[in-house]
């Protein structure tokens, strides 16, 4: 019964051992790596180190001077388009108050005091938007761009060219040079049959 015991005894030595063996190689190899970068400095050519070295610097500066920049850019289009979500969501309200003063016109005519006051205060918003910078998307009797126009329809029209928008559904808005919302447009396909 003693053998069993010896052979548990030895078997957690050898193992020590293994890994003993195993981590001397692996430190004798990293100290070669360790000479064998060193020894160019060592042997070495000293003005190419300062070349290596001088090009690092470099190198470093211009990615520093890179990222500033980029970072002023980040910082300048984060404050010019900050108020973009706030002004996004105005504009179903500006839409809504452009059909009420619409309805308050074929109701009251024009010469309303109520119309007047509401004149007023489209006036008042149209030029806070335009404070904001915010432009409203041409879009009545110009070419089609799929880019600033959402086509809801397509109807033929014997005045206005293919391709161009007869009337215009939803404005659209434009903050600056990005598009806060397309035009709702219906574009003309061209003359068609009168039947």
């Amino acid at each position: 019964m003693t053998n069993p015991t010896e052979s548990e005894g030895p078997d957690p030595v050898e193992s020590g051992a293994g890994t003993g063996e195993n981590e001397i190689p692996e430190s004798v190899a990293v100290e070669v790596d360790f000479t064998e970068a060193a020894t160019p400095a060592a042997d070495g050519d000293p003005a190419g180190e300062i070349e290596k070295w001088k090009d690092v610097a470099a190198r470093a500066t211009a990615d520093l001077d890179n990222f500033r920049k980029r970072m002023a850019r980040e910082k300048f289009e984060a404050i010019q388009y900050a108020n973009r979500g706030l002004l996004e969501q105005l504009l179903p309200v500006i839409d809504n108050f452009e059909m009420g003063l619409k309805a308050a016109e074929s109701a009251e005519g024009t010469g309303s005091i109520i119309l007047q006051g509401m004149g007023m205060v489209r006036k008042q918003l149209e030029d806070f938007l335009g404070d904001q910078g915010v432009e409203i998307v041409p879009s009545d009797g110009v070419a089609f761009d799929p880019n600033v126009h959402e086509a809801l329809k397509q109807e033929p029209h014997a005045e206005v060219p293919e391709g161009h928008i007869i009337y215009t559904l939803r404005r659209g808005y434009r903050l600056k040079d990005r598009l806060l919302r397309a035009a709702n447009v219906v574009v003309s396909s061209g003359p068609g049959t009168e039947s």
